[in-house]
């Protein structure tokens, strides 16, 4: 029976999937659960749980129930006592309410983070297990913002981080619903383990609760068809966390056999910025903020953001065309997969001498000037702003909007994302810029600090030997410091690379800059 009601379950999923667009249903959040990861997460979820003990379950972000299915369909289904689900989406609830009808489920459709937690402890739930929606902070407004914060503060006085994602609300809050010693476990964006807003999550989880198990899904192996999103299982225990404690850390095939596995310390888990590549590395080192990295020897940035590429970023025929006063132009690089080389060359002006030279359009004059003194950059801002140029987000807040913020050429980059390929398993690039062109923020751009580039003027060949050691840093190195999403699309900040080690670049440099290492004197 229970199997019927799973295809039951399938085929209606498939009819309301099909009425939403991809967009739509990124905007809500809404990835549905693949039964087979499903299945193993929820038996797993429960074999913690005491031998012959009743299970109280509850799946806050229901969906069409695929962790509910699950357990049905699993030894543990005929310890179920009690069955409770939350679904926001009026569609999907009826849906499910129609599909899990006869099976003892309470289903409510309503927003789980807006309901009244059970007062007791009898009420409440030994195995949660969630879905949440992975809602992006910026599609939250301000109010549901403060809300959320509030209600988390209400019930577990914990504070949240103003850049969380809806996902992290559900979680933390689902300690309030609760039993003492419950299990909860959760599939979620790996993302938290990585970004500055999953500081507050990663002390929830170490602080508020017993963190037993994180297994992340291999980022080649993509979890959701529908979703370029790479996957962590989360399980804790709503128990204080004891003395000593280690947490499980795995990675990739299934929970059960993963490709890799260890313990990591608690202690050594609350010193740590970075937890994804924890599995991987045998060796762990803390951010040192010292001489050791790359931040000691170089400031590094973001590529600019222009607001509108299409408008601002044009090609020697479009600015011939157009009429575009040279004065206006400074020269860019085209995005890393149209670059073509790693060392860009470049002729007496400094423009780079590649096969598609690009040119950025600014100009800090006021409307009236351009209008007066140049006709044709006027037509051309007037054609922008008739298409709404003017009022994107970054235009808008710049004065004039045509204006770009101020990036000059950097003699090394490195490129922002990537994916490994055949040729290397490294999924960044590194590249030694000898023209006077600036970059988009598809790459970093690394300006080398006073000390170093003082030495630099004074022996100019040093920069390529620079490009050449940054270029061996190794790809274990990169990427544990990174991040990864699904399909095994890797990106790095500016924070992160700035973390990676500088061994390689001290072990070129000149006896009495390895002295100032030592004493420490780069700031």
């Amino acid at each position: 029976m229970s199997q019927e009601r799973e295809k039951c379950r399938l085929k209606s999923l498939m009819g309301l999937d099909s009425l939403r667009t991809q967009a739509e249903r990124n905007r809500l959040g809404q990835f549905a659960t693949p039964y087979r990861l499903a299945s193993e997460l929820v038996c797993h979820a429960a074999a913690m749980l005491p031998a012959r003990s009743e299970i109280r379950f509850l799946e806050p972000g229901f969906g069409s129930g695929p962790f509910y299915s699950a357990l049905l369909n699993s030894p543990f289904a005929k310890r179920v006592r009690i069955a409770r689900g939350f679904e926001i989406d009026q569609d999907y609830g009826k849906a499910a309410k129609r599909c899990w009808n006869g099976t003892g489920l309470r289903l409510s459709i309503a927003d789980f983070t807006k309901v009244e937690p059970p007062k007791t402890d009898k009420a409440k739930f030994n195995l949660v297990v969630c879905n949440p929606p992975y809602v992006r902070h910026h599609h939250l407004s301000q109010n549901q913002k403060k809300e959320l914060q509030m209600t988390v503060a209400r019930h577990t006085a914990f504070k949240m981080n103003g850049l969380s994602g809806l996902y992290t609300y559900f979680m933390i809050l689902s300690k309030a619903w609760m039993s003492d010693d419950g299990i909860g476990a959760w599939l979620i964006p790996s993302e938290f383990m990585d970004v500055n807003y999953g500081r507050k999550v990663k002390e929830f989880l170490l602080d508020a609760v017993t963190l037993y198990h994180i297994h992340r899904c291999d980022p080649e192996e993509v979890q959701f068809e529908d979703a370029l999103v790479s996957s962590a299982i989360v399980f804790f225990r709503n128990s204080v966390p004891p003395a000593g404690h280690k947490v499980e850390f795995s990675l990739g095939r299934t929970l059960e056999d993963p490709k890799l596995s260890r313990e990591v310390d608690v202690d050594q888990l609350r010193h740590s910025t970075k937890w994804t590549g924890l599995v991987q590395n045998s060796t762990w080192r803390p951010i040192s903020g010292s001489c050791d990295v790359l931040d000691s020897l170089f400031r590094i940035k973001r590529g600019l953001a222009t607001g509108c590429n299409s408008f601002f970023i044009l090609t020697p025929d479009r600015i011939q065309k157009e009429r575009i006063p040279r004065r206006f132009l400074i020269p860019i690089l085209p995005s890393p997969k149209d670059l073509g080389t790693n060392e860009v060359m470049a002729d007496e002006e400094g423009i780079p001498r590649i096969k598609n030279p690009l040119f950025l359009l600014s100009c800090d004059l006021p409307e009236v000037q351009v209008q007066k003194g140049y006709p044709s950059l006027w037509r051309y801002l007037q054609r922008g702003m008739a298409e709404g140029v003017d009022g994107r987000y970054l235009c808008r807040h710049r004065s004039p909007w045509y204006s770009q913020e101020i990036r000059p050429p950097s003699p090394l980059l490195c490129t922002y994302m990537g994916r490994p390929t055949k040729r290397s398993n490294i999924p960044f690039r590194f590249i030694l810029n000898r023209s006077a062109a600036t970059a988009a923020n598809v790459y970093l751009m690394l300006y080398p600090r006073s000390p170093l580039d003082s030495l630099l003027k004074t022996d100019p060949a040093l920069l390529r030997e620079l490009w050449k050691a940054l270029s061996s840093i190794t790809s274990e190195m990169l990427v544990g410091e990174g991040r990864v999403y699904g399909g095994g699309l890797h990106k790095m900040e500016p924070k992160e690379l700035a973390n990676v080690s500088a061994d390689v670049i001290w072990d070129i440099l000149p006896k009495r800059f390895r002295e100032y290492r030592v004493k420490n004197l780069f700031t």
